[in-house]
């Protein structure tokens, strides 16, 4: 047996799969993530009792079984390496076995006559541990009880270089897997313990020959992939986890001979690998940790119930976003005007403030006496209980041509993501970190809003003092980037970022946005605005996004468009604030102030109350109802089976009539069974009988234009 050092949970038994007595996405599983060892089979793994993953360790490591156990489907058809990296231009594979006769499938009487190639980075031993923090965080008491971070176990299998290559070198492939939750982590150390240096040009982190979603003999317009969600902290340009992951892909399985598509080109293998490079360097004594890639396995084909595993992924891997603090954008940064948005804050009980675009504010000034002047209004707006932070442009901007990116045609698309950007390894872009640290280290401000965040632009400048060309460019300035993020999560400054940054410290991203739309009559900004919450709720938790509310004339439309007198249109605005609080979904209340009469001031507050009381569960999960058309009635029901409000139904109806309806309301998530206690508004509960589908029909009516909500107990 190789080497073997380490122990939290290992057992020298075989592997059972835990029995589930309940549905995991509403109590709690017993079975925790476990480690073992079994010497007769030269196997070791992981499982959770949701989630299974087996590696033989001799001749090589390999991964040759990957389970789900809460269908009992095996997800893995073949062996392949652990990764693969090419180094000063040369290609090895990491682990992994050959031999075997047919990869449709894979038979354990196959392993043992499965080789080692001598070419290839060889298992020398492992070792076991519990999981570790990404990176700090700095917990503040305002966001969900979450343990950080997320409890489980660590498996890491230590592979050294084939003999006579790479001196020095040694190689470590990390797993992780969590407590009570079907997600496993993967990623890679790289040391350089040798006295030259070494270059990685390229890595491929995970390559898992998988069961395919779709078998066919010809050629389909777009292939159904398999039901595994794949995730990545390598993550830049995009609002959503598919968009915005760099890393996966999925292609065609060479070693495939026998699959039933006639050309070969099912797309079932996995892959994760960079776009570009990384083209990295590693001097005698340093070493890299890789990105991070995070395997989601899911019981059900339910957008639902998938969408509910995904939002529970995120709630445990990036628990700083469950902060969902009730904001203001100011759209002056003069002291006056800003101390009076702060006031009002208070008043009403709003919890944060944000200096908006086209407010003045200048992260980037250095002057002394500009930053102690900001100081006296975070502290001011502290003293108040309000955060305080603002707005910072960085990448769709040009600096000058010696600054900015330079893209070669070579490379798809041609030009930067926004039309310009600065390259953030340039003299600029360090300067403008620095400038950022600085400006919250001297300011004390706590909130940063950060427009235009890194694209994944590539810059083939050979001049910048960040990087040493077009190689290693993308890399980084996502590691500067997600270096900035880091150091915030560490000092308890909130993140509103554009991007999916979140397994980096971002803590919200837009709903679901389309600046041009806040622009449109009142009553349109209204439909699409709970449109953008019900798409966006889908893989977003409430809390993860936001919305807008243009309380002055944004991008035209003129006073159709605008709230502006406050007074003057508080229907409109209570629907804003209705839709947004009672979804868990905030908003960027945007303007001068948030009331300009007591009759506004007190419907606001009677709102932010409102959301307050019944907080936990309106900033628990969502099931979607029905979606704005504008023509009948649409709504969300919040679920969650911990809490003694187990559910919440808002529901609105946008035509000019009365709407009464009989509604299925859809209950199994609250984890209610039998009966069921439901009341209208503040009204008397009645109890209901659940049928066999956790179903109860309940008679609504909703006022013409207006809303209402039921509380379920």
């Amino acid at each position: 047996m190789q080497g073997f050092s380490g122990g939290v949970g290992i057992s020298a038994s075989s592997t059972t799969a835990a029995g589930i007595q309940a549905d995991w996405l509403m109590t709690p599983v017993t079975a925790k993530a476990a480690v073992h060892l079994i010497p007769d089979r030269h196997e070791v793994v992981l499982e959770n009792g949701l989630i299974r993953r087996t590696f033989r360790i001799a001749p090589n490591a390999a991964t040759v079984g990957f389970d789900n156990l809460m269908t009992g489907e095996t997800v893995l058809r073949g062996v392949k390496p652990e990764a693969q990296l090419q180094f000063d231009g040369v290609h090895y594979d990491v682990g992994g076995l050959r031999g075997q006769p047919d990869y449709a499938y894979l038979l354990p009487q196959w392993l043992e006559a499965l080789t080692a190639d001598p070419n290839g980075f060889q298992f020398v031993r492992m070792e076991t541990g519990k999981t570790t923090e990404r990176f700090p965080w700095k917990r503040p008491s305002r966001v969900a009880d979450l343990p950080w971070p997320p409890p489980g176990v660590s498996l890491t299998l230590h592979f050294a270089p084939p003999t006579g290559k790479l001196p020095g070198l040694k190689l470590a492939v990390h797993y992780e897997l969590y407590d009570g939750l079907p997600l496993l982590a993967k990623w890679l150390t790289i040391e350089n313990s040798g006295t030259a240096s070494v270059t990685l040009n390229t890595l491929t982190t995970e390559i898992l020959a998988v069961v395919e979603a779709q078998s066919i003999v010809g050629q389909p317009e777009r292939w159904e992939l398999p039901n595994i969600h794949i995730d990545s902290d390598y993550a830049f340009n995009g609002m959503e986890p598919r968009e915005a992951n760099k890393v996966v892909h999925w292609v065609p399985d060479a070693q495939y001979d026998t699959q039933v598509n006639y050309d070969r080109k099912t797309p079932n293998l996995l892959e994760c690998r960079p776009p570009i490079g990384p083209d990295l360097t590693l001097l005698p004594g340093k070493s890299l940790d890789t990105y991070r890639v995070y395997e989601l396995l899911y019981d059900s084909t339910d957008k639902e119930r998938n969408g509910l595993a995904l939002r529970r992924m995120y709630r445990t891997l990036a628990p700083w976003a469950t902060e969902n603090p009730i904001l203001m954008h100011i759209r002056q940064s003069n002291p006056a005007a800003v101390r009076l948005a702060i006031d009002q804050c208070a008043d009403v009980g709003f919890e944060m403030a944000i200096l908006s675009f086209g407010s003045g504010l200048d992260m980037e000034n250095t002057d002394p006496a500009y930053l102690a002047g900001l100081k006296e209004l975070a502290d001011y707006a502290h003293s108040k209980g309000i955060r305080l932070g603002g707005y910072s442009l960085l990448a769709s901007r040009s600096i000058s041509p010696a600054q900015d990116v330079v893209v070669p045609l070579s490379v798809q698309p041609h030009g930067p993501t926004f039309g310009s950007s600065p390259c953030l390894g340039s003299q600029w872009g360090l300067d403008y970190f620095r400038k950022l640290t600085a400006f919250f280290e001297q300011t004390g401000m706590d909130v940063l809003e950060h427009d235009g965040s890194y694209p994944g632009d590539v810059c083939a400048s050979t001049t910048h003092p960040g990087h040493k060309g077009l190689g290693d460019s993308q890399w980084t300035q996502w590691t500067q980037i997600s270096d900035l993020y880091r150091w915030c999560r560490a000092r308890d400054i909130s993140l509103n970022v554009p991007d999916w940054y979140f397994l980096n410290g971002s803590t919200k991203s837009p709903m679901g946005y389309r600046e041009s739309n806040w622009s449109l009559p009142r009553a349109q900004q209204l439909i699409h605005g709970r449109q953008n919450i019900y798409d966006g709720s889908w893989f977003k938790a409430p809390s993860m996004g936001w919305s807008f509310v243009p309380l002055v004339e944004y991008q035209g439309g003129g006073a159709a468009a605008t709230l502006e007198p406050l007074s003057e249109h508080l229907d409109a605005y209570e629907q804003h604030l209705v839709q947004n609080l009672l979804s868990g979904v905030q908003a960027c209340y945007r303007g001068p102030r948030l009331y300009d009469t007591d009759t506004t001031r007190l419907m606001v507050k009677k709102w932010v109350s409102f959301y307050k009381q019944h907080r936990p569960i309106l900033d628990s999960d969502v099931i979607h109802l029905r979606r704005a058309d504008g023509r009948d009635w649409d709504g969300l029901l919040h679920v969650n089976p911990q809490l003694k409000e187990k559910g919440f139904a808002i529901l609105y109806n946008p035509t000019g009539r009365i709407l009464e309806r009989t509604l299925s309301l859809p209950l199994y998530y609250t984890g209610l069974t039998k009966t069921a206690r439901i009341r209208t508004h503040d009204g008397k509960p009645k109890t209901y009988t659940l049928d066999r589908h956790y179903q109860v029909a309940i008679p609504i009516t909703i006022p013409a234009n207006s809303f209402t909500w039921l509380i379920i107990e």
